[in-house]
Order: structure tokens, then sequence, then C-alpha cells
């Protein structure tokens, strides 16, 4: 055979190759790209907070005026919300694991704010809620205990039973 037809072949060999390979390589840009935002979401999004936390902190002990405190705090609120947003964007907007333990009732009333009323009588509930699930205390070593249980989970001595 010609060295030419061998280069030939090769050269047609490595441009087929570079095609069929071309569609897993874009998945992996694409998803190297979504890490890379994702990434620096997280990173503006602490900043954010720190930022928050420090204006929480200068008005707290009167380094800033109460004018300027609103508008700035507004301000870096609206920018986290838009980076929060963001990043449900980017991630698919999977339900964070604290959105199931939050009651039905609050989940409704998220966007608007809640009147003192509203707010004793969830505390409430919730007491009432952690309240139906304890027994009291194991009389051996002072530990917590449920209603279901017949024996105590730190120490193992027999717990009255109904």
């Amino acid at each position: 055979m010609d060295m030419g037809a061998i280069f030939l072949l090769l050269g047609v060999l490595v441009i087929v190759v570079l095609f069929v390979a071309q569609p897993f390589t874009k998945r992996w840009r694409i998803k190297a790209q979504s890490s890379h935002e994702i990434s620096t979401l997280l990173a503006e999004r602490e900043r954010a907070l720190n930022a928050l936390m420090e204006l929480d902190f200068d008005n707290g002990i009167g380094k800033i005026p109460a004018e300027e405190y609103t508008a700035q705090r507004i301000s870096l609120v609206q920018k986290g919300a838009e980076i929060l947003r963001q990043l449900d964007e980017i991630q698919g907007a999977q339900p964070s694991p604290m959105a199931e333990s939050v009651d039905p009732a609050v989940a409704d009333q998220n966007a608007s704010l809640l009147s003192d009323e509203d707010l004793e009588d969830m505390i409430a509930k919730r007491r009432a809620m952690r309240s139906q699930k304890t027994a009291g205390f194991c009389p051996n070593c002072g530990k917590p205990i449920l209603q279901n249980d017949q024996f105590c989970p730190s120490c193992g001595q027999i717990v009255n039973s109904k």
C-alpha cells in the first residue's frame, strides 16, 4: 500500500472518531459549565448572606441610620432571591429537604407576612406535636423517651408501658 493512502486513511479515521465523539464531549462540557455556574452562584449567595449579617450587626450597634439600613437590606434580600432563583433554574428546581417539613399552611402564606396570632397558633401546634411524641424521661438515666418505647434507648431500662 502506498504511504499517501495510509495517511489519507488515518486522516479520515481521525475525523470519523472526532465526529462520533462530539456528542459525548458536549455533554461533558455542559456538565462542567453547569457545575461552574452552580459554584459561582453558591459563592455569590454566601457573599450576600455575609453582607446581610454584617448589615444587621452594624444596625444593631447603631452604626447605620435606619433609612439606609432598610434600603440596603431590601437590595441585599432582592439580590439573594435572584441568586436563589438562578440556582433553582440550573438545578432543575429540586425540592429541598426543609420544604418537606414545612406546614402546608405556612407554604401558602410564604409570600405574605404572618400576623402575631398566626405565629402563635403555629408555635402552639408545633409544641402540641412535640409533646405528643415524648412520654417523659427515663427513671434510671434521665434521658427522654418516646410514648411507644418499651425500653430506654440510652440505658436499656424497662419503661412502664401503657
